[in-house]
């Protein structure tokens, strides 16, 4: 089960994220695809990464449903989640919304990180 595509552009190359799993269970997570092709209607223009882009972590359960965002001087770009504080709280109303800076890797590659811990 997939949801919740967003798309990023850095440096000429087009990424995808996307929440994976079931939002009720310990799961949900976000994966990414890369457009490695011309036509972004045919999924085999798409390359799957092989990890998670970001997983449970640092008290922060289910993350997914992301977006993002470029700081107002275009320098710094930024991911936007929402989470919950445990990890048996699935997809209710007790998901918070989370934002931290990401960069991207040696190779051009978007790299999340872990979440930032409640309260940064």
């Amino acid at each position: 089960m997939t949801e919740a595509p967003a798309i990023v552009q850095h440096d000429g190359r087009t990424f995808m994220s996307y929440s994976t799993n079931p939002c009720h269970g310990p799961n949900y997570k976000l994966g990414m695809l890369e457009l490695t092709g011309g036509k972004p209607l045919q999924p085999g223009d798409w390359t799957k990464n092989s990890t998670p882009m970001l997983v449970a972590a640092n008290g922060v359960y289910g993350p997914g449903h992301n977006g993002f965002f470029t700081s107002p001087d275009g320098s710094e770009d930024w991911l936007v989640y929402h989470g919950n504080a445990l990890e048996t709280e699935g997809c209710g109303n007790t998901r918070s919304v989370r934002v931290q800076k990401f960069e991207y890797d040696n190779g051009g590659y978007p790299n999340f990180g872990e979440p930032a811990t409640p309260g940064t």
